[in-house]
C-alpha cells in the first residue's frame, strides 16, 4: 500500500481490551434478586423527613432548592423533643426488625441451598 496505514496495531489493542473487560465480567458476581438489599433501613431522621417534606413543600410552593428543604428539616428536628421523636424513632426500628428478619431467612436459605444459582440474561445469548 502506497501511503496506507497498518490497522495490526488497532485491532491487537482492541483485542487487548476486550480481554481486559472479559476478565472483569467473569470477576463480577452475579446479583440475587432474592437478597435483601444490602444498605440498612432509613433512619428515624429519614422518616422525619419524609413527612416534613410534604409539609414544607405546602408551606412553600415556589421554593424549588432540596438544600433549604435539607437545612429546615435538620433544624426542626433539633428542635424536637425525644417524646416527639419516639413515633419516629419506633417505625425506624420496626424497619429495622424487619430487615434483620429477612436477611436472616435469606441466608438460612442459602445456607440450605434453598436458592439456585441462576443465568444471567446475558450469557443466555453468548456463543463460545
Amino acid at each position: 500500500m502506497i501511503g496506507g496505514k497498518s490497522n495490526a496495531k488497532a485491532n491487537n489493542m482492541l483485542g487487548v481490551k476486550k480481554k481486559a473487560l472479559e476478565t472483569k465480567e467473569a470477576k463480577k458476581a452475579a446479583k440475587d434478586p432474592e437478597k435483601p438489599k444490602s444498605p440498612r433501613p432509613a433512619g428515624a431522621f429519614f422518616i422525619f423527613m419524609k413527612d416534613f417534606r410534604k409539609q414544607f413543600k405546602e408551606k412553600n410552593p415556589k421554593n424549588k432548592s432540596m438544600a433549604a428543604v435539607g437545612i429546615a428539616g435538620g433544624e426542626k428536628w433539633k428542635q424536637l423533643s425525644d417524646a416527639e421523636k419516639a413515633p419516629y424513632m419506633a417505625e425506624a426500628k420496626k424497619w429495622l426488625a424487619d430487615y434483620y428478619k429477612k436477611k436472616g431467612a435469606y441466608n438460612e436459605g442459602v445456607a440450605a441451598g434453598a436458592f439456585e444459582e441462576k443465568e444471567s440474561y446475558k450469557s443466555l445469548f453468548e456463543v463460545d
